[in-house]
């Protein structure tokens, strides 16, 4: 049993930011059932076909869930929503703006029969202000949060190299609802609770808006370096490889130059000797460091930072976190079934045990879940033919 066992989830999601989050309500042993367009199904399952045809952002958010396709426009959606309703304990969605409330979906809606009941909206902009109505994707967001201008070179900015804006709204609409669900536990009441990509993603970025705080000049872009500690980021070494390797204060910076590059002289170099003395030198610095780092291979390199006590790390391609030998060790990896095939599926963060049921093919669970909330096979065959279902 988990966490969660007893919790049924209602969901009416596509792409990345609601289907992450029921996925870890899943996780956790909630039943979450996915409410999926008829034919088609939510637009992530045709993203890609690298995940032995199935598609990798569907294969990684929307394991253990049960699919039930409805057309939510249908005269009679409105009935089996109701049904499943009255069972569920949460309703997520994050469809376009405003689409739920036009459904009778909103907590207001809904709270008078379903008092109990938490409703999670997730959006670009939230359900309110001046940008509710707009359109929202990753990368949009990225952009209007400020992320694309300290990520990046110098000369061009860059996005990250997956959906951190819809994961940050995902991530923040799971804790919420845990919270909720603590908190109807205590008052039997449900609740509300709005979340946007945008507030997600500044929330992270607090960090460098404090940093350009009252206009201050803001963290410089510096590739795969740290914009505001130097030495932070990756170093070639004298066989084609790159380590990345940081230090976060000055006692390792001595160790660093005495053990790793031989100079404990520049401990002490006015160019060098604190970290915002480093960062406005850090063309010069860095020289140095490449000259003595061409001298060894990766290996030798990380034997001297291990040995010395300075934090280092491979730069690993997708092919090397698969076979991360960390990961294997502490037995993070297990399989998860697919419509295609069972495949291989990391364990959730902090669970030993976790549910890891299959991912649904789309309308899988259709026939049952109607079943199951009082209707005969022949009212199912009916709806499946005036395409309800």
């Amino acid at each position: 049993m988990g966490a969660l066992d007893g919790i049924t989830v209602v969901t009416l999601e596509h792409a990345i930011a609601a289907p992450f989050c029921t996925r870890q309500l899943a996780d956790h042993g909630a039943r979450v059932v996915k409410i999926e367009r008829p034919g088609v199904g939510d637009f992530a399952r045709a993203y890609d076909a690298r995940v032995a045809g199935l598609a990798s952002h569907f294969v990684w958010t929307n394991r253990s869930k049960e699919s039930l396709t409805l057309d939510l426009k249908h005269a009679q959606a409105p009935q089996v929503l109701a049904r499943l309703l009255d069972r569920a304990d949460v309703l997520v969605q994050n469809l376009a703006p405003g689409a739920a409330a036009r459904l009778g979906l909103s907590y207001e809606a809904l709270a008078p029969r379903h008092p109990g009941l938490i409703v999670c909206d997730i959006s670009g902009y939230g359900s309110d202000g001046p940008y509710r109505d707009k359109k929202a994707y990753d990368l949009l967001i990225q952009s209007e949060s400020g992320f694309l201008s300290v990520t990046g070179t110098p000369g061009e900015m860059a996005k990250a190299g997956c959906s951190i804006a819809d994961i940050a709204a995902g991530m923040y609409a799971y804790s919420n609802i845990l919270a909720a669900l603590i908190e109807r536990g205590r008052t039997g009441r449900g609740k509300r609770i709005d979340v946007s990509m945008l507030e997600s993603m500044v929330e992270w970025m607090g960090f460098p808006m404090y940093y350009a705080f009252d206009g201050a000049a803001p963290p410089p872009r510096a590739g795969a370096a740290h914009a505001t500690i130097y030495p932070y980021g990756p170093f070639p070494t004298g066989d084609g490889k790159t380590v990345m390797l940081g230090l976060q204060n000055e006692r390792e910076w001595q160790v660093f130059c005495a053990k790793v590059l031989g100079r404990p002289d520049l401990a002490n170099d006015d160019r060098f000797s604190a970290n915002p003395l480093r960062v406005e030198h850090r063309d010069a610095l860095r020289a140095i460091i490449v000259e003595r780092f061409a001298t060894l291979d990766a290996a030798q390199l990380v034997a001297l930072l291990e040995d010395a006590q300075i934090a280092n790390a491979q730069v690993n391609g997708m092919a090397e976190v698969w076979a991360h030998p960390q990961l294997k060790a502490r037995g993070r990896w297990t399989e998860v079934a697919t419509p295609a095939g069972a495949v291989p599926a990391l364990l959730p963060p902090g669970l030993t045990e976790a549910r890891m049921a299959p991912i649904p093919a789309l309308g899988e669970h259709s026939e049952a879940v109607l079943a199951e909330l009082g209707y005969d096979a022949a009212q199912i065959a009916q709806l499946r033919h005036d395409g309800v279902i």
